[in-house]
């Protein structure tokens, strides 16, 4: 009987834990230079939790990644987690590393296409490039995000690095990356759109 229960319980364990969030992106969702535990993601479990909302996290992100590597692995963690809402974060290490503007754009199509293939609803996050990469450039990478929302009929988060990047004493001594202190606005920056598709609002008749 023992082992009934134990296994009945496992079995409820991950009913409880069915849906998911799969967060897939670079070193601002990776937690880089800070603890793991006090990143904007970990912060998404404790909200997750506050608000009753029975999503476990699965957090891919990779410091360094870009469009490419998304590629190569995106399949490969739609099979294993089946996640309900893919929160996609890529394309600044792209733009930083000046690869071509149609390239990563069809890349984010393809990232955002292979997942809502899969039965996921996506969250695009939009990434900026600092001015010195030639306003020509630096615009067309922004402008890319805005694309491809528009095109896979997806929502998009405004620049979430919007409300931290000018402010020094939210950012790491490298100018890059942001501080413990910013996490909260940027889990902030993010909620409200993601929030919509965890809790969707029934339709007006």
């Amino acid at each position: 009987m023992s082992s009934l229960f134990v296994i009945s319980l496992l079995l409820f364990s991950s009913l409880a834990w069915s849906s998911s969030v799969l967060v897939m992106g670079d070193s601002l969702s990776a937690a880089y230079g800070i603890p793991k535990e006090q990143g904007w993601v970990a912060l998404l479990e404790q909200r997750l939790d506050e608000n009753n909302l029975e999503y476990q996290v699965v957090n891919v992100s990779i410091s360094g990644e870009t469009t490419h590597g998304g590629i190569t692995r995106l399949p490969a963690v739609l099979d294993q987690y089946k996640p309900e809402i893919v929160v996609l974060e890529l394309g600044a290490n792209d733009g930083l590393r000046g690869a071509p503007l149609p390239v990563i754009e069809k890349n984010l199509n393809w990232l955002v296409s292979q997942a809502r293939a899969a039965g996921a609803q996506v969250l695009l996050m939009e990434m900026r490039i600092p001015p010195n990469y030639g306003p020509r450039y630096s615009d067309g990478f922004s402008a890319i995000f805005t694309r491809v929302a528009q095109q896979q009929n997806v929502p998009m988060v405004p620049f979430f690095m919007a409300s931290v990047v000018l402010q020094p004493e939210l950012m790491q001594a490298d100018g890059l990356h942001p501080n413990v202190q910013a996490q909260p606005a940027l889990l902030d920056q993010v909620w409200p759109f993601l929030d919509r598709l965890l809790q969707p609002q029934p339709q007006g008749g």
